[in-house]
């Protein structure tokens, strides 16, 4: 299927490995020129030479820069011509038991979770509906839809941005400008085995039997990869998605056990 997007800018934030990359490479496949941005240097790097050799691709520009400040959201926008495509995503903040917590960390955890897709929302939304195109889709967190006990700062973030973004994509769909979200549950990220590690210490296991024990208990058998992720990331950015806005769209394999 042809998306309709080749041509498209898109602005990928954390986009230098995990789902982010995984995001990019789809968009970059299917024509889009694609900034990526991402506050390590050398891992950027590695992504944008990947990208750049993907067949078909076109522009793919890296930005070193911190999507939580100021100073990171003007870099990111300043390399992209215009944004028709934003895909928000930011890695997660710590887990841990929320006793812990101060109030520094809740901060820390609504500027990157909720606040900063937001401002970035607010600064490209506009030219999105004088265009009669956009698609927004934020990366967030199975814990949107059945909180982890251990991610407390995650659960609280990810779910103002929800609520947000649900009120939003109402009012921006009929000018073609749509706004989603997407869900994921235990993807092979380095965000996965990092929890994975937390968990195991905390109970005094191996971290690779942990893994393997979580594993087993989703239906499809697996872990998800980047790659599928990014693929419906993708359709929901394509011109066939137009119709779609304020949802969240849970990927995990069938972890989840509710009908809805």
């Amino acid at each position: 299927m042809d998306l309709g997007i080749a041509g498209r800018w898109a602005l990928v934030c954390a986009a230098s490995k995990g789902l982010g990359l995984g995001c990019a490479r789809a968009l970059v496949r299917e024509g889009a020129n694609v900034v990526i941005a991402a506050r390590g240097e050398d891992a950027l790097d590695r992504a944008v030479r990947e990208l750049q050799a993907l067949p078909g691709a076109r522009k793919v520009i890296g930005v070193v820069a911190d999507i939580t400040t100021v100073d990171g959201r003007q870099a990111a926008l300043a390399a992209c011509p215009q944004v028709d495509i934003l895909v928000n995503n930011a890695g997660g903040p710590p887990a841990g038991d929320f006793r812990q917590f101060t109030r520094d960390d809740w901060i820390a955890a609504l500027d990157a979770n909720m606040l900063a897709p937001i401002e970035l929302i607010r600064a490209t939304v506009d030219g999105m509906i004088e265009r009669g195109f956009g698609r927004v889709v934020n990366i967030t967190s199975s814990s949107v839809k059945a909180p982890i006990d251990i991610l407390g700062l995650s659960n609280g973030a990810r779910s103002g941005l929800t609520g947000f973004v649900a009120g939003l994509a109402r009012k921006t769909v009929a000018h073609n400008v749509t706004l989603n979200n997407l869900l994921p549950g235990q993807f092979d990220t380095d965000r996965l085995r990092g929890n994975f590690a937390y968990l195991a210490q905390q109970q005094g296991i191996d971290a690779g039997q942990l893994a393997e024990r979580k594993r087993t208990h989703i239906p499809a058998g697996r872990f998800g990869t980047a790659d599928e992720f990014g693929a419906a990331c993708a359709f929901l950015c394509s011109a066939h998605a137009g119709y779609i806005t304020g949802q969240n769209l849970l990927i995990d394999g069938g972890a989840y056990p509710g009908t809805f």
